[in-house]
């Protein structure tokens, strides 16, 4: 696992308060929403502001992309590391 892909899954625990969740517990290539970790989209708002700040890259709220980088932490991770050059 990579040292980002770490730090991803620490911060989605942390930030959603998810209580009963290790990072080993989060697969880094499945879904974190629906039938994958379980997100909502409140859990989304939250990650992405978490990850905003963080990670100082820009989310657009109206970016039909997001969806697409918040598909699983390696998405996020790829997400991060093009918005960080």
């Amino acid at each position: 696992m990579t040292e980002l892909a770490l730090e991803i899954k620490e911060l989605i625990i942390e930030a959603l308060n998810l209580e009963d969740i290790t990072p080993d517990d989060i697969a880094a290539d499945e879904p974190l929403f629906g039938d994958g970790l379980g997100l909502d989209s409140i859990d989304a708002l939250e990650l992405g502001m978490a990850l905003a700040k963080k990670y100082q890259v820009k989310l657009n709220a109206d970016s039909k992309e997001n969806k697409a980088h918040f598909y699983s932490v390696n998405t996020i991770a790829a997400f991060i590391q093009a918005n960080q050059e």
